[in-house]
C-alpha cells in the first residue's frame, strides 16, 4: 500500500512509497482502512527532532476511516464500522486512569515503541503508535473509536487531536470564567479550537496573536475580539487590562520564548496554559521570587486535560449544534501525493488545516 515516510530525524521531505504493509494484526488489534487524516504541527516536530519518535516512520496521528478486519477478542467494533484514531488510550487500569485522569495514561506510548509496519528494507515506526499518512494501519482496538455515520471523515480526523487539545485547554484544563480576558499565542488548528473553546465559556475578550496575517484574519471569524502580532501584545494588554495583565493566557506554539511571553502577558493571579508540545531541552525560565509574588497559575494541558471519549462526544454534539465551526478549520484538502507541498504550507504558517485524503 501507498505511505508517506521519514526515512530519517531532520529530513523536511516525506517519501510516498507503495511498498508498505502494515503489520501485527492479532487478538485485541483491528486494521483501519484510513479514508482522511489531518495534518498536525506536530507530525512536523517528530519530523525535526523536537518530539522524540523513532525513524524510519510514518508521520500522522490524526486519523479516520473504517475498519476492516477485527482480532480475536475484540467485541465493540466490527468490519465496516467507522471510526477515528486515539493516539492516547487510556487502559482503564493503571493509576492516572483510576483517578479519572485517562489523559495522562501512558499505556498508548508503550505502543510507540513497536514499528506497525514494514518494507522490503526493514521495519518502519508509526508515529505516536499510529502512522496516519498511510491506506491502512493495524492498532490496538482501542484506538479505532467509533463515530457516528453523520460525522465526515475529515471532521473526524480534525477531533481526533487537535480540536479536543484546543477545545479542552479552554474548557477543561483552564475552566475559563465568563466575562473574562483571554490572550492565545498561537492560532493554528489548535489555537482558533482554544478560541472557539474560550468564545463557549463566555469569555469578553478573545485576543489572538500570531504573526502570519491570514491566521489572524481566521482568528477573527472564530470568535476572537481581536488579531494582533506578537509585537503588538504589549500595547493589547495596556489597552484592553490597563496593564494589568489577561486573566488566561494560551501558548500553542511549544517554546520556551513564547512561554514566558505568555507568562508576564498573564496578570498576577491569572491563569498561565501551556497547551503547545515543545523539545526536551527547551527551557522555561522562572525566578523563585516571581513565582511566589504573582502567584500565577500554571496550567499544562494534555491533550485537553479531561477524559478523551468525552471530549470526542461533547465535541460532535457542539459540531451538530453548530456551537463550534468545525468545517472552516479544513483550509486545505490534498490527496497524499502532494504531502511535501502541504508540509511546506505548514511551516510558513499559511494553512490552519490540511485534509490529507487517503
Amino acid at each position: 500500500m501507498r505511505a508517506a515516510v521519514l526515512h530519517e530525524i531532520g529530513q523536511d521531505k516525506l517519501e510516498v512509497l507503495d511498498d508498505v504493509e502494515a503489520v501485527g494484526f492479532g487478538p485485541g488489534k483491528v486494521r483501519v482502512r484510513l479514508r482522511a487524516t489531518g495534518l498536525c504541527h506536530s507530525d512536523v516536530s517528530a519530523m525535526n527532532g523536537v518530539l522524540p519518535q523513532p525513524a524510519p516512520f510514518i508521520p500522522g496521528h490524526e486519523g479516520a476511516g473504517e475498519v476492516v478486519e477485527v482480532g480475536d477478542g475484540v467485541t465493540n467494533l466490527a468490519p465496516g464500522q467507522r471510526v477515528l484514531m486515539c493516539w492516547l488510550p487510556a487502559c482503564g487500569t493503571c493509576p492516572a486512569c483510576k483517578r479519572g485522569q485517562t489523559e495522562l495514561c501512558l499505556a498508548g506510548f508503550m505502543n510507540a515503541g513497536t514499528p506497525n509496519f514494514k518494507r522490503p528494507g526493514g521495519d518502519v515506526f508509526g508515529f505516536a503508535g499510529t502512522g496516519t499518512f498511510t491506506e491502512e494501519v493495524v492498532v490496538n482496538a482501542a484506538c479505532a473509536v467509533p463515530i457516528p455515520d453523520d460525522v465526515p471523515f475529515d471532521i473526524a480526523a480534525l477531533i481526533g487531536c487537535g480540536v479536543t487539545t484546543g477545545l479542552g485547554a479552554a474548557i477543561n484544563t483552564a475552566d475559563v470564567a465568563a466575562g473574562s480576558s483571554v490572550a492565545v499565542i498561537g492560532c493554528g488548528g489548535v489555537g482558533i479550537s482554544a478560541i472557539q473553546g474560550a468564545r463557549l465559556k463566555g469569555a469578553a475578550e478573545i485576543v489572538a496573536v500570531d504573526p502570519v496575517e491570514s491566521r489572524r484574519e481566521s482568528a477573527l471569524k472564530f470568535g476572537a475580539t481581536k488579531a494582533i502580532s506578537p509585537d503588538e501584545l504589549a500595547d493589547a494588554k495596556q489597552n484592553i487590562t490597563a496593564g494589568e495583565g489577561f486573566d488566561y493566557v494560551f501558548e500553542v506554539v511549544g517554546k520556551s520564548a513564547t512561554a514566558r511571553t505568555a507568562y508576564e502577558t498573564t496578570r498576577r493571579g491569572g491563569t498561565m496554559c501551556v497547551v503547545g508540545a515543545g523539545a526536551m531541552d527547551d527551557f522555561l525560565q522562572l525566578n523563585m521570587f516571581e513565582l511566589f509574588f504573582d502567584e500565577k497559575k500554571i496550567l499544562p494541558s494534555m491533550y485537553g486535560g479531561g477524559d478523551v471519549l468525552q471530549s470526542y462526544e461533547r465535541a460532535i454534539a457542539l459540531w451538530r449544534a453548530g456551537r463550534i465551526d468545525l468545517e472552516s478549520l479544513i483550509t486545505h484538502r490534498v490527496p497524499l501525493a502532494e504531502i511535501n507541498e502541504a508540509l511546506d504550507q505548514m511551516r510558513t504558517g499559511v494553512a490552519l488545516r490540511t485534509c490529507i485524503e487517503l
